[in-house]
């Protein structure tokens, strides 16, 4: 079974997490979330996870892929992280799935590894691609290779799906498409 290591940090955005979380456990993947602090974490409208682990104990090696979400600060916080922007180099090296949604793009160019990738973020924010290196686009989802972006919450069922195309039996995906209604 694939597995997927998702980054939280205080100040993420609860609806793009709860989202990836959910529809990858229901396309029968292995979720680890790993926060970069101790305990339970507060999103940026105030509700608190409480996660499975935190980054120190992880390793790339045992995940098929990495998942940035966005929330403000949240993703300032993955940014500042030295040990998540390793991680996520360390993923993209190993040919691994690299997501990220909202404004977690930004974590992906401070990792250095957009540089000539078609990629998206939150509208406004397509400076952060640009001095990656990145070919910014307009569309809600967008892969370039093992990359994987998204714009916000609202598109945050379509990238949940297309993270879960790359990782889960296509059976799987078009029911859980079917059952949210996202087909």
């Amino acid at each position: 079974m694939a597995s997927v290591l998702v980054f939280v940090a205080p100040g993420f955005e609860e609806i793009e997490t709860a989202t990836i979380i959910d529809v990858l456990r229901r396309c029968g993947l292995k979720v680890v979330t790993a926060g970069i602090a101790e305990g339970a974490i507060m999103g940026s409208h105030g509700i608190k996870f409480l996660l499975d682990t935190n980054i120190s104990e992880c390793s790339v090696g045992d995940f098929s892929a990495v998942v940035c979400p966005g929330g403000s600060p949240g993703y300032q916080n993955l940014r500042k992280n030295a040990k998540v922007l390793a991680m996520v180099k360390e993923a993209f090296l190993a040919g691994k799935v690299v997501a990220a949604i909202c404004a977690g793009p930004a974590v992906l160019a401070d990792a250095g590894i957009l540089r000539n990738k078609n990629c998206t973020i939150y509208p406004g924010m397509e400076d952060e691609l640009k001095k990656a290196g990145a070919n910014p686009k307009s569309d809600f989802v967008v892969e370039d290779g093992t990359i994987i972006t998204s714009q916000g919450p609202a598109t945050a069922l379509l990238f949940s799906l297309k993270i879960a195309e790359r990782l889960a039996d296509k059976k799987t995906v078009e029911l859980v498409k079917e059952n949210t209604l996202a087909k």
